[in-house]
């Protein structure tokens, strides 16, 4: 039975609470004794296990991020195999014991479930060789003084001669007509090699960009290590060029420092949300499931994510996705919201786990920060764990020994191309200046701030920090009725059924939404309990993405100025992308990839050129955003509606705005009243604003909106009458909307049929409105007609 039904996560918690045996009996392929070294090979095992094969114990684990390595034969050793004949036909027995399981959010989070899983959770093989083995191999990519870019490659062997081997390594990357040959000498034991390659000058090299900024070039290169004894290894990878900087410098005008990220000598706004493990049960993760998700965040506009340090190291083909699509990673190593030992046998295997994984992740392109843990600098600072006063310092320096002296220490020896951070939230410099512990990590004026208000009113923008960058942020909503139904019954078809209750982990979490629904809408009042469900649902999909496109637009038109010495904002990381199951949470994406409203607002707020309104004092202000490359001249649209007519009250054109490259820029200011006056028939309660940026070929904004009221107060919004058509156009499906009146809010959802639509959630103002779904799997016209259900604002009853 699926462990995501209903109760099942407390159904089956005997599980984690019992020992288990693994064992697989087998054929070794090949006669152990005509090799030099015969390796067993543990690439994840969580947690604590023991290791035997035929009953003698090869070794012990006790970190789920350690890759295990157990010699089972040496020529210099003795073997586990020693005591009985060895032939191809002999089987073995592997065993392992498991007892715990240590990703911290196995045990559950505010927003998953408890199942602490334990086992083989990576791929475990025999490796036999003789003479030497490669067993890491990376490059990173640097920009010289010289102008030249230049490719460090770092080989690490394990070496069985007992004398040291001499040969030659062949780097060759055609397309840059770069081949350079390098003599080495290999050293018994494990051991590396670093090889410095320049980049053929003559060589035009297109450097890697994040998403919307340009292209994800990478070249084909072969290294080739021909050794005086032993076999040749020839090694395919891709090589990618790009630099990245975190810049933390003083800004005019303001205390503090700067916290922004350059990439490749450009300064990126850096717009994204926050990844957590795709599933509790790893094995269920494929390469499809990774597509399908990171794809979801290049197609809503986001250029970053960051993985967050209660979850899991993600496997290799997350990150060569991400290279592939532009989808720059913050990666957290994985520490969260703990505090952590520090006794030596803790530290060695720490060290192990962070050297294991920046030899393995250092090569991708898309990975531009490495961050030590996730608040654990703020629970120290903020006294989190009701730490006497007496015992801080004791405290303080078990956390700067462990992220700052061993954590920190590696990283810095074993990747010099990209920055490092020791926590999130952070004040940076300013918190290395204080000991790594500053007094206050949330302080906006350095560093990056993660903030969470669930009480206040989420369309005041006047609540949100205004931070030099937000990493956290967020609200929750519910996943859709259709992924809620896959793993419910009837009985728990409502917002306050003991199932409801136990999918919610967030404290309060239900009666928050409600509450800050209730700032702006109607709440749903049927007596049918299955459509209050549906409407509650749905009402907690809008106030959410209403609320994270108000925050998000914030911190986006914070990022060129400085106000009462605050600003400069250049980034936003919502809390959170995906989800683990299905249930509550602060994800724009539902397990298994739906779209929430709010991705599809993301994919809006997040636009390379966006114009985005707020108020101050009775004052609209309008500024221009842009991501773009290069200054603008644009038309700015004002249009003002009467929510009673399909037909605009007023447009104001203006024409000639300049919208700078890279910038927030204010450009249209009026007083509310004047707006008003000067669009007559309107006020706060009958009118809402939209209004969009239109410029030459086709550069055109998302249209965006401002409401003059909260839309339960609205005065002349009717009941509009909404039909769609659908029609096939090749591999897409094309919906042709018709509205009565203007709808607010217009959700189209076609239940489980898997894909995306091109618009959601929008407000229609216009009679007619095109939308585009793109399926993820194969569906027709009659089946989209069926599942179809078109809802709007006044829908909700």
């Amino acid at each position: 039975c699926d462990p995501y039904y209903r109760f099942n996560d407390v159904t089956y918690r005997w599980i984690s609470l019992d020992n288990w045996t693994y064992s697989r009996t087998f054929k070794t392929p090949f006669d152990v004794r005509k090799w030099q070294k015969v390796n067993l090979v543990f690439e994840g095992v969580d947690t604590v296990a023991q290791i035997l094969i035929n009953n003698i114990t090869l070794g012990r684990t006790d970190n789920m991020f350690n890759r295990y390595v157990s010699t089972v034969f040496c020529s210099e050793g003795a073997s586990v195999f020693s005591s009985k004949p060895f032939c191809a036909e002999h089987f073995q027995c592997i065993q392992i014991h498991i007892k715990i399981g240590p990703r911290q959010c196995s045990f559950s989070w505010d927003w998953g479930p408890s199942f602490p899983t334990q086992g083989i959770w990576k791929d475990v093989r025999i490796e036999a060789y003789n003479d030497y083995h490669l067993i890491y191999f990376s490059l990173t990519s640097f920009f010289g003084n010289a102008q030249q870019w230049s490719l460090e490659i770092e080989s690490i062997f394990d070496v069985v001669s007992s004398k040291p081997i001499a040969g030659l390594v062949t780097v060759n990357i055609p397309k840059l007509q770069t081949r350079q040959t390098f003599s080495v000498k290999l050293q018994p034991g494990e051991g590396s090699i670093v090889l410095l390659v320049n980049i053929n000058k003559s060589s035009t090299v297109e450097a890697w960009w994040p998403n919307g900024h340009g292209k994800q070039t990478g070249y084909n290169m072969t290294t080739t290590f021909i050794m005086e004894a032993g076999y040749q290894i020839e090694k395919s990878s891709k090589a990618y060029f790009r630099t990245v900087e975190l810049v933390q410098e003083p800004i005019p005008g303001s205390p503090g420092l700067s916290f922004y990220f350059r990439i490749n000598g450009r300064p990126i706004f850096i717009k994204g949300s926050n990844w957590i493990p795709a599933d509790s049960f790893q094995d269920r993760v494929t390469y499809d499931t990774l597509w399908l998700l990171l794809k979801s965040a290049a197609d809503a506009n986001m250029n970053a994510l960051r993985v967050w340090g209660g979850g899991v190291y993600e496997q290799d083909e997350f990150y060569d996705i991400c290279d592939e699509i532009g989808i720059m990673i913050w990666q957290d190593f994985m520490f969260a919201c703990a505090l952590y030992p520090t006794d030596q046998y803790y530290l060695e295997s720490i060290r192990a786990e962070v050297s294991h994984q920046v030899r393995r992740l250092k090569s991708h392109p898309s990975i531009i920060l490495w961050s030590g843990n996730n608040e654990n600098e703020a629970a120290i600072a903020s006294n989190w764990f009701s730490i006497p006063y007496a015992d801080r310092e004791v405290y303080i320096k078990d956390y700067v020994m462990l992220y700052v002296k061993n954590i920190r220490e590696i990283v810095l020896t074993e990747d010099k191309s990209r920055p490092f951070i020791a926590s999130s939230p952070t004040n940076g410099l300013e918190s290395v200046k204080e000991g790594w512990v500053s007094q206050n990590p949330y302080d906006t004026h350095y560093g990056d701030t993660h903030f969470y208000d669930y009480s206040s009113d989420c369309w005041n923008w006047t609540v949100y920090p205004k931070t030099r960058f937000a990493s956290e942020y967020g609200f929750q909503s519910w996943p859709s009725f259709s992924t809620i139904e896959k793993i419910s019954s009837t009985e728990d078809w409502s917002y306050t059924s003991n199932f409801s209750l136990h999918r919610q982990h967030h404290e309060n979490g239900n009666d928050q939404m409600l509450q800050q629904i209730g700032y702006h809408f109607k709440l749903p009042q049927s007596t049918d309990p299955i459509k209050k469900l549906k409407d509650t649902i749905y009402l907690t999909q809008v106030m959410q993405a209403q609320c994270i496109k108000t925050e998000t637009e914030f911190y986006r038109f914070s990022q060129s100025e400085i106000i009462k010495g605050e600003g400069h904002t250049m980034g936003a990381l919502y809390w959170q992308l995906n989800d683990i199951w299905q249930a509550p949470s602060w994800a724009s994406l539902e397990y298994g990839g739906k779209w929430k409203l709010l991705h599809y607002f993301a994919q809006n707020f997040f636009a390379p050129l966006l114009p985005v309104a707020y108020e101050d004092k009775g004052v609209l202000y309008i500024y221009g955003v842009s991501d773009l490359h290069a200054d603008h001249k644009l038309t700015l649209r004002v249009v003002v509606h009467s929510w009673s007519s399909l037909e605009p009250v007023c447009t104001l054109a203006k024409e000639g705005v300049t919208v700078k490259a890279q910038s927030a820029v204010p450009i249209y200011k009026e007083s509310i009243d004047d707006l008003l006056e000067r669009c007559r028939n309107c006020t706060r309660k009958s009118c809402v604003i939209t209004f969009c940026l239109v410029g030459e070929g086709g550069l055109q904004s998302p249209t965006n909106h401002h409401f003059l009221s909260s839309l339960k107060d609205a005065v002349g919004l009717e009941k509009s009458h909404i039909s769609a058509s659908v029609s096939q156009q090749d591999d897409i499906y094309i919906f042709v909307l018709h509205t009565t009146a203007i709808a607010p809010f217009v959700s189209l959802d076609v239940g489980s049929i898997k894909g995306r639509f091109s618009d959601n959630g929008f407000l229609m103002t216009e009679q007619k409105k095109v939308v585009v779904f793109y399926p993820w799997e194969p569906t027709c016209v009659e089946e989209l007609e069926k599942s179809l259900t078109l809802t709007s604002l006044v829908d909700v009853v």
